[in-house]
């Protein structure tokens, strides 16, 4: 109407702010907000912050752990923060530089904490953390198990996750999965994801895989005395899944070493263990700094090119005691096959670890002419031998031999290859030794390790190698053959194996891709027989059933370690038990 003032509009530029002046600018209204809920900060961290751009909350987190006044180290302050060392390290030295922070060694404290009181915002939902109360017990074993469990391999690119980390895993699980009645794979677990799982969810059935005999025999100890239905196979992953565990689970968890190769081995092995992959998941647990973002994408690349589908990112949902280059955090990956078979990429399998022996930079592997010293040593030590060697293992291309066998063949099935072979396990291998040595289906076998390796440089080592290949077969440890740094361990079949013990345990060594429970039936029906007290395969059955928990599902080849020493006294339970039953 004439006579009236018009009302300004949203965008005429007008302001009934009684503090601004005529022709003020107007705020827009992300500043506008910005400046009410965030309390300015001292001009070094806003700086930080500004430079940081749109990734400026996670700095902002690491001020605001400063802002209550404590010392902190940068290590302590990326535990808290999930945040990369390289980033905290800049910002204290930010700080640093402009008189904001007093130092005492590797410790920092805020000079003025009063003025980071803004450096507080809110932050994104945790998807578990609101069912963490209602597992007292579980949370307390874990802490437990996680205190009393094995230090870190480095080789094995091991850093401990937090207790708290293994049940937030084991409650994501179970909430986002149905588990009841169905089975979980954890390819490596040093974290104890397995022991975590059935504390929260009773009934379900785990299955683990690890390189790693410490971690083994402490996951089955504390799941023995928890009564947790935990089975723990031994296995060197870059070899293969053991068969036993091949389209066994529904759902897959690997926390893998950190190189893109060690992630996509991992998950691979995680595929095949699905029974359904194209209804099974694989969770991973990855993490790579933010200032790398590099090597997140060409893992990322091969797990696309690999036929996995990334269904949910969780970033920083792991903890570690350790770490911190990447924040001492990583992401969860829920992951869905899309194929039975992913493709492969290709590449040396051997070098999946981002240092140790088994780096993609490390050295150690046997050139032509140590190779050749080799088997010039051998020809010596087998005079009377009529047959060449076969070569097991990666050897150099020089050395011309009619048979050549791969590793990952000779372990996954029993392998003709003449009366005598020769296995080299330089170059990151040597873990495996006494596994491949039972592999062998020749009368000799040569294993040739570096003279570090654990199995060989002092009487422990050799001792437990003897443990478990013997009686099946005699052992010489032959230091220097062919180069100094060279240790051969040699092997030849062994007629003798004393009483019938010995020789079931022979019988059982001579055939160890076949399942425990077969060989040690057939072995107590040949040793009955060799006894001149035959017995039928019924009998040897109704002994065997009678056998702990453990057995069932192994092969000699992935049982772990400490089963060794249980299954000689089983041996000489066996024996007896069918001594009963004949006389019953």
């Amino acid at each position: 109407m004439a006579g009236h003032p018009t009302s300004p509009g949203p965008d005429s530029g007008a302001s009934n702010d009684p503090t601004r002046g005529p022709g003020s600018p107007v705020p827009d209204l992300a500043t506008s907000l910005r400046d009410d809920t965030d309390p300015p900060l001292p001009a070094a961290a806003e700086r930080f912050l500004r430079d940081h751009g749109v990734d400026a909350p996670r700095p902002r987190q690491i001020l605001a752990l400063l802002s209550d006044g404590r010392w902190w180290s940068a290590n302590d302050l990326v535990r808290a923060g999930g945040v990369a060392h390289s980033v905290v390290n800049s910002l204290l030295k930010a700080l640093d530089e402009a008189g904001e922070v007093t130092r005492d060694g590797d410790r920092f404290r805020l000079v003025r904490p009063e003025h980071y009181r803004g450096a507080s915002a809110p932050s994104l939902a945790d998807p578990v953390a609101h069912l963490l109360s209602d597992h007292p017990r579980a949370a307390s074993e874990l802490v437990r198990a996680v205190a009393e469990g094995p230090a870190s391999d480095l080789d094995l690119d091991h850093v401990s996750a937090t207790a708290e980390t293994a049940l937030r895993r084991a409650l994501f699980l179970d909430t986002r999965f149905d588990l009841r009645r169905r089975t979980l794979l954890c390819v490596g677990d040093h974290d104890l994801t397995s022991l975590a799982l059935p504390l929260v969810r009773p009934g379900v059935r785990v299955l683990v895989v690890d390189l790693d005999e410490r971690v083994l025999a402490h996951i089955d100890a504390v799941a023995e005395r928890l009564g947790l239905p935990v089975r723990t196979h031994s296995a060197d992953l870059r070899l293969g899944l053991p068969s036993s565990l091949r389209e066994q689970a529904d759902v897959v968890f690997t926390d893998p070493p950190y190189t893109p190769e060690g992630v996509e081995l991992f998950v691979r092995r995680g595929v095949e263990g699905l029974a359904d992959p194209k209804r099974g998941r694989v969770l991973v647990a990855y993490g790579a700094s933010e200032t790398t973002p590099k090597l997140a994408a060409a893992t990322q690349a091969r797990l696309v090119r690999s036929g996995l589908l990334m269904e949910a990112v969780w970033p920083d949902f792991n903890r570690y005691l350790g770490a911190e280059s990447i924040g001492a955090a990583s992401d969860l990956y829920v992951l869905r096959p899309l194929s039975k078979s992913p493709p492969s990429s290709g590449g040396d399998s051997a070098r999946v670890y981002s240092q140790g022996s088994n780096a993609k930079e490390a050295r150690g592997r046997l050139d032509a002419e140590r190779a050749a010293a080799v088997l010039e040593r051998v020809a010596e030590e087998d005079v009377e031998g009529s047959d060449a060697p076969a070569l097991v293992g990666d050897w150099p291309r020089e050395v011309r031999r009619e048979v050549r066998v791969r590793l990952s063949t000779w372990m996954d099935s029993p392998t003709a290859a003449g009366t005598c072979a020769v296995v080299d396990l330089t170059g990151g291998w040597d873990r495996s030794a006494p596994r491949v040595a039972l592999a062998s289906t020749s009368d000799t076998v040569y294993v040739l390790v570096p003279s570090a390796s654990t199995w060989v440089r002092d009487e422990a080592g050799q001792k437990a190698f003897r443990a478990m290949v013997e009686p099946g077969a005699r052992v010489r440890f032959l230091r220097g053959f062919g180069s100094p740094d060279l240790t051969a361990i040699r092997l030849t079949r062994n007629p003798e194996p004393g009483g019938s013990t010995g020789r079931l345990l022979a019988h059982v060594q001579g055939r160890a891709h076949g399942t425990l429970t077969t060989t040690l039936r057939t072995g107590l029906v040949e040793v009955a027989s060799w006894r001149g007290r035959p017995t039928n395969k019924r009998t040897a059955r109704q002994a065997v059933a009678s056998a702990p928990a453990w057995l069932p599902g192994h092969s000699l080849l992935d049982l772990p370690e400490h089963r060794f020493s249980e299954l000689r006294v089983l041996a000489s339970e066996l024996v007896a038990r069918v001594e009963e039953l004949q006389g019953a």
